[in-house]
């Protein structure tokens, strides 16, 4: 219980001045082996872990937490990456939940719990068969054979459910639908993913399988990003969907290409893109995809995942491709990097408060010097945050600066690329664009102009 109260502490901390009220879990874990009970919140169609707590005497356990939003939350004993073991909840400010986790589902107790997951159990108890043949099918033995027949059995039975179980809450009572197509189509297209003794061909699929379409789930990223496996969801509707349309699977551009058909929204179709990116293994391959499409990528959690995985593939060596940056001057012209082929580089990356990086000014001006009428370009790249870049163009001109002055706005993709760690920072590159050294020697080392007149010679 020791992660659940700081949970509780932090958060009062952080926003008792809204007068947000807490919601409060209590529960008994009942299964012949007793393990930790996860809390999870969704996280752009991603489950992702807030606090655990281990049962106590009589598998007693509890969370107390403020929800950093109003919608669907996870508990259970699994893991993060699979629903099996694991329930979905409806929490606002101020709820509260009563609930006995069994061996293969869970029972509500009390007189305290919401309305909305009052509603949620009882949906919960009418498509149980297909969650424990679909997802708990290391419990449950099952095939098609006997799957289908309750899946057609219980999408019917399920039309109208929603109709007249008005929560009192309209946000919950708007979405309500969509969880309930959500998890038919999770059932679905889990059990065709999953292993079995048997499989069923294309056309012995049953008729709700016609129903279920990518693109109904897809037009904004509402029915994905709201639900705990939205991601795992989308991902095995469109591979029901390639399969009916008999598109063989591929992997890299192609594979991307053929995902695009079945996504008509622009988010979605970056989390593809990154999706297939994070399944390479090199960076050529990576670039290519990210060439095409790497317009996409546009939010901030989709910046940050792909600089991940571009900096676990970019284990960078002499002769690989530089980064292709593409930065303003001080006159707002953007310059690439592929813009100087045909030119041997040296990258001087600096800020204006780095006092090493000032102490290195003068040197790099003799240099410059030194070298005027040779093939070399000296480039200084300011990681200098955007708030600062008055004061980098002001600097600029009061110490006429010389070479290509570039402004990145901070430590981003040039500094997740090149592990830059420090700065000053000074690299060097031939004249194809490819890396001489990610690390040379400073201006104020002898040994770099050395190395630069060896590089223009070749």
């Amino acid at each position: 219980m020791k992660k659940t109260l700081l949970i509780f502490i932090s958060a009062l901390s952080g926003l008792a001045a809204f007068a947000q009220s807490p919601v409060e879990i209590k529960g008994s874990l009942e299964k012949e082996f007793l393990k930790p009970v996860k809390l999870f919140k969704v996280v752009e169609g991603n489950a992702v872990e807030i606090a655990t707590s281990t049962p106590q005497g009589e598998g007693r356990f509890g969370f107390i937490f403020y929800p950093q939003y109003e919608g669907l939350y996870a508990l259970g004993t699994g893991n993060s990456g699979s629903p099996n073991d694991n329930y979905k909840f409806y929490f606002k400010s101020g709820d509260k939940l009563s609930v006995r986790l069994l061996d293969s589902s869970y029972v509500l107790t009390g007189t305290e719990n919401s309305k909305e997951n009052q509603i949620l159990t009882q949906w919960h108890d009418l498509v149980f068969p297909l969650e424990q043949k679909a997802i708990n099918f290391m419990k449950v033995q099952s095939t098609f054979v006997d799957f289908f027949p309750d899946l057609e059995s219980i999408t019917e039975k399920a039309k109208g459910f929603e109709q007249g179980k008005s929560s009192g809450n309209p946000t919950f009572d708007k979405h309500l639908k969509g969880y309930m197509n959500s998890d038919l189509a999770l059932y679905a297209t889990n059990f065709l993913s999953t292993p079995r003794s048997a499989h069923p061909a294309t056309d012995e699929l049953s008729p709700f399988y016609e129903t279920i379409k990518a693109k109904d789930f897809a037009t904004t990223t509402q029915l994905v990003y709201e639900n705990p496996w939205g991601r795992r969801l989308l991902s095995g509707i469109i591979m029901l969907n390639m399969k009916q349309e008999k598109i063989k699977y591929a992997q890299g551009i192609q594979g991307v290409k053929d995902q695009f058909g079945f996504l008509p929204n622009d988010t979605l179709k970056g989390d593809a893109v990154l999706d297939a990116v994070s399944r390479l293994k090199t960076f050529e391959a990576y670039k290519e995809i990210m060439d095409q499409y790497g317009s996409l990528i546009v939010t901030s959690s989709q910046k940050k995942r792909n600089m991940d995985i571009m900096s676990e593939l970019a284990q960078l060596k002499a002769g690989d491709a530089g980064l292709n940056f593409a930065y303003p001057d001080p006159n707002g012209k953007t310059v690439k990097f592929e813009d100087l082929r045909g030119k041997v580089v040296l990258i001087d990356v600096w800020a204006t408060w780095c006092g090493p990086c000032k102490a290195e000014i003068p040197y790099l001006k003799k240099l410059e010097e030194e070298m005027k009428g040779t093939n070399l370009q000296i480039v200084s790249i300011s990681v200098d945050e955007a708030k600062d870049k008055a004061k980098w163009a002001k600097m600029i001109k009061d110490e006429n600066l010389g070479g290509l002055q570039l402004f990145a706005s901070g430590w981003g993709d040039l500094a997740q690329y090149y592990k830059i760690k420090g700065i000053p920072r000074f690299m060097i590159f031939d004249k194809e664009g490819k890396i001489v050294t990610t690390d040379s020697p400073r201006p104020s080392n002898p040994e770099l102009k050395t190395l630069l007149n060896k590089i223009l010679q070749q």
